[in-house]
């Protein structure tokens, strides 16, 4: 009798540790962070994710769009494929885009890349050019479905000067145009620019440039160096 009550009295105890054990990692189970995972699966009507892409999209039992996408972080990713629709991060640009099947709705896939930590890249007219870029060089592509045309794209960073900038180029905020001229390096106007960071002192820009905040125009001239208006500006801060 006295065997078996030592017997029941150590199983009791072992039960008792175990259960100790289980609440333990139940409680380290609450307590840890959700890792997020880097792909995933959402309805179409639901927002994507800021710094997240659209990789491909299906029919499936989504209500109100009957549409399902499976969308991947950019972070810490340097290229990606992604679907025409999808929307892109700051500093990605498009370097490709090709049909494809697993874009429901578009049937158009991008080739996407991060500029981060490069000077040039090369990238499809119809990308979003990041702030700080310009457009050197346009021509004709076949690795750019939907315009045929691809762009050749400079970080101004570091720069004060840059010559053969195309006239369909964003132009950096600070930066002005000092002369235009005819240009084959630039498919679809067949201008390019020289532009310049503005300086202290007084600048003549073409008329078609941009004029900084801050400065203002103190008189207008004509010229020769401005390919499609012969006037220029000269500016002054205010």
């Amino acid at each position: 009798m006295k065997t078996l009550r030592n017997h029941v009295a150590q199983l009791a105890a072992v039960v008792l540790v175990m259960l100790g054990m289980m609440t333990a990692a139940s409680t380290q189970a609450q307590a840890a962070p959700q890792r997020v995972t880097e792909s995933r699966t959402i309805c179409s009507i639901t927002p994507v994710p800021a710094g997240w892409v659209i990789t491909s999209s299906q029919n499936a039992f989504c209500p109100g769009s009957g549409v399902q996408y499976t969308i991947a972080n950019t972070a810490g990713q340097t290229s990606l494929l992604a679907c025409s629709f999808s929307p892109l991060p700051d500093g990605w640009v498009v370097t490709r885009s090709f049909n494809t099947a697993s874009c429901a709705g578009s049937g158009v896939y991008y080739g996407i890349a991060s500029v981060a930590g490069k000077t040039e890249i090369g990238a499809c007219s119809l990308s979003p050019i990041p702030a700080g870029w310009v457009v050197t060089r346009s021509f004709s592509s076949i690795d750019c479905v939907g315009t045929g045309v691809a762009y050749a794209l400079m970080n101004v960073a570091g720069k004060n000067y840059v010559d053969g900038v195309c006239s369909m180029s964003p132009i950096p905020a600070g930066w002005v145009v000092t002369r235009g001229y005819s240009s084959t390096n630039c498919l679809g106007t067949g201008v390019a620019y020289t532009i310049v960071q503005a300086g202290q002192g007084s600048i003549v820009v073409c008329s078609y440039s941009p004029v900084p905040d801050g400065w203002i125009i103190s008189r207008s001239l004509n010229t020769s160096s401005c390919a499609g208006t012969g006037w220029a500006y000269e500016i002054r801060r205010a």
